[in-house]
């Protein structure tokens, strides 16, 4: 054993003739516990609550999605889509139509957009798990709407006595104005055959049809769609993907992963994550001074002993490094404990739901390697840098000498 390591060690576990050193002591080690504790369990608290907001995005958005560059629509013909499918890491892949529609039923009216979309599009995304009732069918015009859109029409699942009416300004150009409701719009009755729920904002805002519903309504050709959503292989590069399907397309598309679908939600998360994350390590800052502190008032109810120690032949460094292994002793000991006691406290929140939101609902939170990291890189270099500062008070002390 290195000879300040040793002499540090019997500084920190012994207790100091002055019993205001041992309090100080005590609380500096304290803060440092609570500070690595309560810094990993607000980030393990957000990374579950960004899992648990995203988790309703995917259940909605694939893992790539090919948009036209500009217009509303790109020619997707049979040729292309038998190259895309031969493209490797491409699992599934769905054609989608949308558009901006007028829904009207009992005199209530909203403004939506319709989805048309092919037999493949729950091979690509999960919305079955978010609907109630059942799914698309080919035997008569259906529609499956958002909770919402539900909601503030009054529509109920297979409600064969009243349907409900779908238009679509017809395609052309110029005004409408002076022409019957029935010349200036395209309009189909159908029946609502399942609510889904994602979230409030998409449960607003999408209808989902067939696709040949969809082509029918907007009068568009077989090969006419609005984008093409794709899942890939669970091994597969994304980015090798992308790269094969921009050869394919050319320049005349873009594609998106899931976090550019969702770029101002992911913006929003990992804003939050890093606002609260600054707001602990200040936290921490003040408790690892603390250590500062406690390392000082040791070096002052010490002086003798360091002036036995520099005249036994200890050098003005090996005396420094005494304090300062202290000090990151002190640090590395509570950051230890602080974080294994905060990942046992959120392993038990995710096997046995100590904290719920609501009867059903636990409060989510996750254990990431990342997280694990971050709490061991700001606690080491915080307290590497207060440990440093109060080692450089020893010079002072064998001055004094």
């Amino acid at each position: 054993m290195k000879f300040p390591f040793y002499i540090a060690s019997r500084y920190l576990f012994s207790k100091s003739s002055n019993n205001a050193i041992n309090i100080i002591t005590i609380i500096a080690a304290i803060g440092v516990f609570a500070g690595a504790f309560s810094l990993f369990i607000v980030l393990s608290g957000f990374a579950g609550l960004k899992d648990f907001s995203l988790s309703f995005s995917n259940k909605f958005d694939p893992d790539l999605k090919i948009l036209p560059i500009s217009g509303k629509t790109f020619q997707f013909p049979e040729n292309k889509a038998e190259k895309l499918s031969d493209i490797e890491g491409v699992s599934e892949f769905s054609k989608i139509i949308e558009e901006r529609i007028f829904l009207d039923f009992r005199n209530k009216n909203h403004t939506a957009f319709i989805k048309g979309v092919d037999k493949n599009y729950r091979q690509v995304n999960q919305i079955d798990s978010a609907v109630s009732g059942s799914w698309l069918t080919n035997s008569e015009a259906q529609v499956v709407v958002g909770n919402t859109i539900s909601r503030k029409l009054g529509l109920s699942i297979f409600n064969y006595q009243s349907l409900l009416n779908v238009m679509v300004p017809r395609p052309g150009k110029g005004q409408i104005t002076g022409l019957n409701p029935g010349q200036a719009f395209n309009q189909e009755k159908v029946i609502v055959s399942g609510i889904y729920s994602i979230n409030e904002e998409l449960d607003d805002k999408y209808v989902f049809s067939n696709l040949n519903f969809a082509q029918n309504l907007l009068e568009l050709d077989e090969n006419t769609y609005s984008s093409i959503e794709i899942k890939i292989t669970p091994n597969a590069d994304a980015d090798a993907v992308t790269t094969e399907i921009e050869k394919l397309f050319g320049n005349e598309v873009i594609i998106k992963n899931r976090a550019q679908l969702n770029e101002v939600l992911y913006k929003m998360l990992n804003t939050e994550n890093l606002a609260v994350y600054l707001i602990f390590t200040l936290v921490l800052i003040i408790a690892l001074f603390n250590v500062a502190g406690s390392i000082i008032m040791v070096i002052l109810d010490k002086r003798n002993n360091i002036k036995t120690l520099f005249s036994l032949g200890a050098s003005e460094r090996q005396i420094k490094k005494i304090f300062f292994t202290q000090g990151m002793l002190m640090t590395i000991i509570g950051g230890a404990i602080g974080l294994s006691a905060a990942i046992l406290l959120v392993y038990m929140q995710l096997q046995f739901d100590l904290v719920m939101i609501t009867p059903s609902l636990p409060y989510p939170v996750a254990i990431t390697i990342d997280n694990i990291l971050i709490v061991i890189f700001t606690i080491g270099i915080l307290g590497l840098i207060a440990s440093f500062i109060a080692a450089g008070s020893s010079r002072q002390a064998l001055k004094a000498i």
